[in-house]
């Protein structure tokens, strides 16, 4: 009797150890595909037109007075949401070009939980006094070790196959709310796609390359140019850019276009946008998240007229674009 029981026992305990051999193996490719998929994928929240104050009343087209706490749910959403690689501030980050104003701004976001980046906007940078283009970069390198550029545009590469460039629209030598890419920058841009032929390139703006509306005093001067240049490129390139305060989401071939309303006018959103990186294929997966505070976003919609312009469509708000890869 004794040695059918020893039998049983053995034949358990080989079971036993090939199942946990089995489940070990497939344990390890499944966390092996995991990996593999999110090194593939960028996350990013981009934040456009906080036009930061602590001083000032609202306006018709702009909750100033609720910039404060408006920036704050927005730090709170990022903190408390799946992990991203960067947020990016496309310019506009405080309503005046005060330094005082600025260093406040960033007092509040540096209790972001992810690494963060800024570019201009033109209510950023005065033309006649302290807050020039060098005293703006100056102040967010002493306050974000991320931002370790001496330059206003830069570039960077998150990850593996990204290449983050980074645009300064602003005319800082007449007063305009319209843009420029300067004749140097242009040359540079042209050898950063040039280094990165392979790479998905996320190129942020605030003054748009694509306008999502009519502008002409908004618009970006030398528009024609620049399109010109990212058109003779074919690896997939996405545009990040605010300044019209509005939600739209355009593609050009391999080229997307991402506008990002403002954080105080209506309604009163950032963006998160996914890229996955497949074989043959970029995937573009773009989110509108709204603030939960919905009392200041009802009272900023009941501001204005033709509020259904600046929320866009479903297309423009949520939505997937599909970019094929560079066979090259």
């Amino acid at each position: 009797m004794s040695k059918p029981y020893k039998k049983e026992k053995r034949e358990t305990f080989f079971q036993k150890l090939t199942n946990f051999v089995l489940t070990i193996i497939v344990a390890c490719a499944i966390g092996s595909q995991v990996c593999t998929a999110a090194n593939n994928n960028l996350r990013i929240a981009q934040v456009s037109d906080a036009h930061f104050t602590t001083n000032e009343e609202n306006t018709s087209y702009k909750m100033l007075k609720k910039s404060p706490e408006l920036l704050d749910d927005v730090i709170f959403q990022i903190n408390t949401s799946a992990p991203y690689d960067f947020v990016m501030f496309t310019g506009d980050l405080v309503n005046k070009p005060k330094e005082n104003q600025l260093k406040e701004f960033l007092s509040h976001v540096s209790l972001l939980n992810t690494p963060w980046y800024a570019i201009d906007g033109n209510h950023d940078i005065a033309i006649d006094g302290p807050l020039t283009k060098k005293r703006f970069v100056e102040i967010l390198r002493e306050n974000n070790k991320n931002m370790k550029f001496d330059n206003i545009y830069y570039a960077f590469t998150p990850k593996k196959g990204y290449r983050v460039i980074c645009l300064d629209s602003i005319i800082d030598y007449k007063l305009t709310c319209n843009g420029e890419i300067s004749e140097e920058q242009m040359k540079w841009l042209e050898q950063e796609l040039d280094n990165h032929k392979k790479d998905i390139i996320i190129l942020c703006t605030h003054v748009p390359i694509h306008e999502p509306f009519s502008s002409p005093n908004h618009k970006m001067n030398n528009e024609f140019e620049i399109k010109s240049l990212l058109r003779k490129y074919s690896n997939p390139i996405i545009v990040l850019q605010g300044h019209y305060h509005c939600t739209r989401a355009r593609q050009d071939n391999n080229i997307v276009y991402i506008s990002t309303p403002s954080l105080v006018t209506y309604p009163n959103s950032f963006r998160v946008i996914n890229v996955n990186s497949n074989k043959d294929k970029v995937i573009v997966d773009i989110f509108l998240k709204e603030t939960n505070l919905k009392d200041i976003q009802k009272r900023s919609k009941l501001r204005l007229l033709g509020t259904e312009s600046l929320y866009g469509d479903e297309k423009d708000r949520n939505t997937t674009f599909e970019i094929k890869k560079n066979k090259e």
